[in-house]
């Protein structure tokens, strides 16, 4: 497995490990593809994920707004991924019904300093288009971060790591 996906997954993990709103909402949420920039990640649709008339909850597809943005800072090796400073999600069409899958591509459009700017599009399995979002970042405090790696740019390999538990 490459590099930059073991440690997105590493990200994840550390979402759900701290037994938070993430792994209450979506528990199931899989990765399938990280390489730096992007996150490729699909969501099985759960009774719990829906609003009173059936389909799947804005507000959930907010939240995955809020998380997949965070994890597509991770593919570009930033452990900690900052904090939201603007979020928000236009909804197209209806996002599903429990058994559907909802697929999600997120892709960090430009990282500085202290911002990290990403957009996030929901699709069908079939890639019809249900909902975008975009997620702005502050991630100054998190640069320095000991557990951050840097990456070759197809993500297969670590060039710089600083943690002890390097992936």
């Amino acid at each position: 497995m490459a590099a930059c996906m073991r440690f997105t997954r590493k990200v994840w993990k550390s979402f759900i490990d701290n037994k938070g709103h993430d792994a209450r909402c979506f528990p199931n949420l899989q990765i399938e593809r990280a390489t730096p920039g992007i996150l490729e990640a699909s969501l099985k649709i759960e009774p719990y994920n829906l609003n009173r008339v059936g389909t799947v909850h804005g507000g959930l597809v907010l939240s995955l707004t809020d998380t997949l943005g965070s994890l597509a800072v991770a593919t570009k090796g930033q452990y900690m991924t900052g904090v939201s400073v603007d979020i928000g999600t236009s909804f197209v069409k209806p996002a599903g019904t429990v058994g559907d899958v909802l697929h999600a591509r997120a892709t960090v459009t430009g990282m500085g300093r202290t911002l990290a700017y990403t957009k996030v599009d929901f699709t069908t399995p079939t890639g019809e288009l249900v909902a975008f979002g975009h997620h702005t970042k502050y991630i100054g405090k998190s640069n320095g971060h000991a557990l951050n790696e840097k990456f070759s740019e197809d993500g297969e390999n670590v060039l710089e790591s600083k943690g002890q538990d390097a992936t």
